[in-house]
């Protein structure tokens, strides 16, 4: 379709809706991971997060923090927690490629490399699910979903815009399936 159809793609519409939604999405989780520490529980009588557990004790009458890295893990399996970050932070450095990749890519009409930063994009989103989901998995018998704070609801925000900034990257012409019209001709390397 050309331009200047109804539902035709225009790259001029579609460029700056991926910036956007791709500062978006690195702003939810440099929010979530490093400003709130990963911590998707944050309340005076209970601490939970990717790096560390705390409890309220009765007998001391305070939080009583285990960090989640040493030997003292009240029945968490390292191996767990372990693939739950690497989930969660790996999205975040995933996510952090991935803009310089397709504002490259846009500049230089390369095809390919817009499909790399289209990929980037696609494992992030897988990354932050499953990192999620396991660490929720393994924190569930001290976790009541009513007290899941301000980064729990970041990181699925930043999930459910890396959905939406994949489906938008995927109908820039550059990432659809097939040769746009206003690429004919045009060489890429890859």
């Amino acid at each position: 379709m050309a331009p200047g159809k109804p539902g035709a793609r225009d790259p001029r519409r579609l460029t700056p809706t991926v910036g956007v939604l791709t500062t978006a999405v690195l702003s939810l989780l440099f929010y979530a991971l490093l400003w709130k520490s990963g911590d998707l529980v944050d309340l005076p009588h209970v601490k939970l997060g990717f790096y560390n557990l705390c409890l309220w004790s009765e007998e001391e009458g305070r939080l009583r923090c285990r960090q989640l890295h040493d030997g003292a893990r009240p029945g968490l399996p390292q191996l767990g927690l372990g693939l739950a970050r690497l989930g969660a932070y790996g999205a975040l450095v995933l996510c952090l490629f991935s803009p310089l990749t397709l504002a490259l890519a846009g500049r230089f009409r390369d095809r390919s490399q817009w499909r790399l930063g289209l990929g980037l994009l696609r494992v992030s989103a897988a990354l932050l699910s499953s990192g999620l989901g396991i660490f929720l998995g393994l924190v569930w018998k001290w976790l009541r979903p009513s007290e899941l704070g301000g980064a729990f609801v970041a990181l699925v925000g930043a999930e459910a815009l890396l959905l939406l900034l994949i489906v938008a990257a995927g109908e820039h012409p550059l990432g659809a399936e097939g040769e746009p019209p206003e690429l004919r001709g045009v060489e890429t390397e890859g």
